[in-house]
């Protein structure tokens, strides 16, 4: 996983000096110095590629993970006709690597990422249907000076599109890069592929499935779901550097992090995964990630950290976010510590559990659902707008301190099978068919269900639903909702619909964050790319969108 960042002209040709930000700078200079914004997600190396003729600059900071000797982009065609930078991994480029090779004669990939352009050579901007995995490039082809952009189905890796005033257009991973010289800037949609000369982009792939405009009918097969995952996890597995895995002790990381292990240890039997917690002294998450840990016989970090350390990050985590939702800034905090012990251990890959409340209605907030039509929809959404959450605070956060996060509940496939599952099958509450009475009404049974043969402690494995922010330490929400209120004057906040007229916060918390994003990323279509992470008002949930707000939530006293 990487950063990319391209600056591609308006007409295909040369970018006069008085629109490059002023005269002194060099399209080279001005892309190195805007992807610089961004360096932080490759530190291992920065490659830059320009035609100043054709007026396109492209620039890749990279993380070295996959081909680590030979992967270093821009990746250029052996003709110089095509440029291609591109941020993710493809799972499936082992698979494509042989079909190309039947092809070619002989082909070795770079990287997983050179299949994108080998591929672009044979089927061109159709290229989109035969990759699985997250991505987002941007590809140029000189013959015809048309671009290829695309962003994976779900959008686990970010990416934005800018427009200067003269129509120029900009693309990079992290919206930071933009805003200095774009009037214009968007989110670029996830699951969607554009091709063609700048201002003529037509979008030539979306990502379609009958679940995304259908309630599903399937019913669920226990044994397919173990092993669709099973089969997530071990395409997840492939890199050439140290990994690690995430373990709140929730049942998402510890299943990831158990099959992980089991898989590993088919190849070597004394295997033994490092894993990581994050929380405050006595955190409730922090039990059962040890449980887990002993179980798998993981070889286990606890990260403890003090409410005043986390606290001092909080200007940082909103500029690594770009985003003032109040869910995810409260997340990210304690996950940005974890991130820098982590990368100061040498592991540049980390699992983690991001993605299964999404697919299968973990939040506790879902058992307000009013009837299956409902809750199906709901969890459509969620999904569709994991690029503006979880995603957005997993790959963002991780990267900051430059490492990749995977994660294997996203892999399209297996998203695609969950999605598939009737709601009935899946919904909380008493209307589950599935199992005994105390069992029946947590959320995730299915998920549950189908690894409750030995994979872990089953005081885990039935674990109620703690959001990570609350799992750190119930104090955590409490002392960072006081210290951002404590910010905000009564006169400051009753004018907070004058001066936040799109998206006006409700709290002083929420006022808090956006002064400070407003400062960072001044503008309103840098606000227009933030979505508030809130539960179902209109469920009867409450707006805090912590999971101990909810009236199902159980605090657990032990």
């Amino acid at each position: 996983m990487c950063g990319i960042f391209s600056i591609f002209s308006r007409d295909g040709e040369q970018i006069p000096p008085q629109i490059l930000h002023g005269s002194k700078h060099s399209l080279r200079e001005l892309a190195y110095r805007q992807s610089g914004k961004q360096r932080h997600r490759g530190p291992d190396s920065t490659g830059v590629y320009v035609i100043e003729t054709e007026g396109v600059a492209m620039v890749h900071e990279r993380l070295r993970i996959v081909g680590v000797e030979m992967g270093d982009q821009p990746f250029v065609s052996e003709d110089g006709n095509i440029i291609l930078v591109a941020n993710g991994e493809i799972y499936n480029y082992l698979e494509l690597s042989a079909e190309i090779a039947k092809k070619r004669g002989f082909y070795k990939p770079k990287s997983d990422c050179h299949v994108i352009l080998e591929l672009y050579k044979d089927y061109g901007k159709d290229l989109l249907q035969y990759i699985s995995g997250m991505f987002a490039f941007a590809l140029y082809d000189r013959r015809t000076k048309e671009v290829l952009i695309a962003r994976d189905p779900f959008g686990i890796i970010p990416m934005y599109e800018g427009e200067d005033a003269a129509g120029n257009l900009w693309v990079a991973s992290e919206m930071k890069c933009l805003t200095e010289t774009c009037s214009k800037v968007r989110t670029f949609t996830p699951g969607e592929a554009r091709f063609g000369r700048v201002g003529e982009l037509k979008v030539c792939w979306q990502f379609e499935q009958p679940w995304i405009k259908e309630v599903p009918r399937q019913t669920c097969d226990l044994a397919l779901l173990r092993a669709n995952l099973e089969s997530a996890v071990r395409s997840h597995l492939k890199c050439d550097v140290h990994l690690g895995a995430l373990l709140s002790g929730g049942v998402d990381s510890s299943l990831i992090a158990s099959i992980a292990t089991k898989i590993m240890r088919e190849r070597d039997p004394t295997f033994r995964l490092k894993t990581f917690s994050v929380g405050l002294k006595d955190a409730p998450d922090f039990q059962a990630a040890r449980h887990v840990a002993k179980y798998i016989d993981s070889d286990h970090k606890e990260i403890i950290f003090e409410i005043d350390d986390a606290l001092d990050g909080i200007r940082d985590i909103v500029y690594h976010l770009e985003t003032y939702d109040v869910t995810t800034v409260r997340c990210s905090l304690p996950m940005l510590l974890l991130a820098r012990y982590i990368k100061s251990t040498g592991i540049k890959m980390i699992l983690s559990g991001e993605g299964a409340d999404e697919i299968f209605g973990g939040y506790l907030y879902f058992h307000k659902a009013p009837n299956y039509e409902d809750f199906h929809e709901e969890l459509v959404k969620r999904v569709r707008q994991l690029h503006l959450s979880d995603c957005l605070r997993a790959n963002k956060v991780a990267m900051a301190k430059g490492v990749e996060l995977r994660v294997p509940f996203l892999d399209t496939g297996f998203v695609n099978h969950v999605m598939q599952i009737r709601p009935e099958d899946k919904i909380p509450g008493p209307l589950n068919k599935f199992g005994g009475e105390q069992q029946k009404r947590l959320e995730k049974y299915v998920l549950r269900a189908a690894f409750a043969d030995d994979y872990l402690p089953n005081d885990v494995l039935w674990r109620q639903k703690e959001q990570f922010s609350d799992g750190v330490g119930y104090d955590w929400i409490d002392s960072i909702r006081r210290v951002a209120t404590s910010h905000v004057s009564d006169k400051e906040f009753a004018g907070a619909a004058l001066r936040f007229p799109f998206n006006t916060p409700t709290t002083k918390e929420a006022f808090y964050y956006r002064c400070i994003f407003a400062e960072q990323f001044p503008g309103e279509s840098a606000a227009r790319t933030v979505v508030r992470w809130v539960p179902r008002l209109d469920w009867g949930c409450p707006e805090d969108p912590s999971g101990r707000a909810q009236a199902v939530h159980q605090v657990n006293k032990d």
